[in-house]
């Protein structure tokens, strides 16, 4: 067997680590070692929506996470949607405690591609018009009641009835702060290889937004999750998992 790698799994907006139940029972069987983190405000994190500030105190979690791991670890870290964010903030503080980095279905900044014209290009992705906006700001605080028809269209109803159980309110963060804390460069972030899966089915973060973002930002490698929702950890596990595998087998 490969040597037994970490990897670090990172929930999207509404989520927590309980979303990744299936993909880390996977990864543990297939003998890696598996931390799957809240963050602020999110899964059980003690913290409520109302205190958090800006996205610095929702991603605090995982940045105490990296600064404990022992200098000489290195770990591979996995963003779904929003989480995208988290882990480039990481990347940029962290390099060298990473060997790679996947973007689920995930937003996906650069150096050359700001927070701002990435999350502009989610919106326009929407279409226009007022049906396109309820439906824009729906995906963004996770109304329940698009879940369904958005996030989890192709994934087992019991998925999204323990989504249901779950899901917690996402603050929308001011923008322009926002893209002064998630701020990369090519020294430190660009230093860490990227992975992206493109889920093909996905009605969140949509297929034609996933490839705008590698084809402005291109990651070292590009994986299709075919037959795939936003939430792939749900209607696709071994599949991810799978690709998660050749990650880790591929970047050390």
């Amino acid at each position: 067997m490969d040597r037994q790698k970490h990897f670090v799994l990172v929930h999207g907006a509404c989520h927590g680590a309980w979303c990744w139940y299936k993909v880390a029972t996977l990864l543990k069987s297939a003998g890696h070692k598996v931390t799957a983190l809240d963050m602020a405000a999110s899964g059980v994190h003690p913290k409520r929506v109302e205190e958090l500030r800006d996205i610095s105190d929702y991603f605090e979690p995982l940045m105490e996470f990296m600064t404990s791991l022992p200098p000489e670890e290195r770990v591979i870290l996995v963003g779904h949607s929003m989480g995208g964010l988290c882990i480039s903030v990481a990347m940029e503080r962290f390099p060298e405690k990473i060997y790679s980095a996947v973007f689920a279905a995930a937003i996906m900044p650069g150096p050359d591609l700001s927070f701002t014209a990435a999350s502009e290009e989610f919106k326009y992705s929407y279409g226009v018009g007022i049906a396109s906006l309820l439906s824009f700001l729906s995906v963004l605080i996770g109304d329940i009641d698009f879940g369904n028809i958005l996030s989890y269209q192709l994934s087992p109803a019991e998925d999204l009835t323990l989504a249901m159980l779950l899901l917690r309110p996402h603050p929308l963060f001011n923008p322009e702060a926002t893209q002064e804390k998630v701020c990369v460069t090519k020294e430190k972030y660009g230093s860490v290889p990227r992975v992206y899966f493109i889920c093909d089915q996905d009605n969140v973060t949509k297929e034609a937004l996933q490839r705008w973002m590698i084809e402005n930002n291109p990651p070292d490698e590009v994986k299709v999750v075919s037959g795939s929702d936003h939430m792939l950890m749900f209607s696709k596990p071994q599949e991810m998992c799978s690709c998660l595998l050749e990650v880790a087998k591929n970047y050390f």
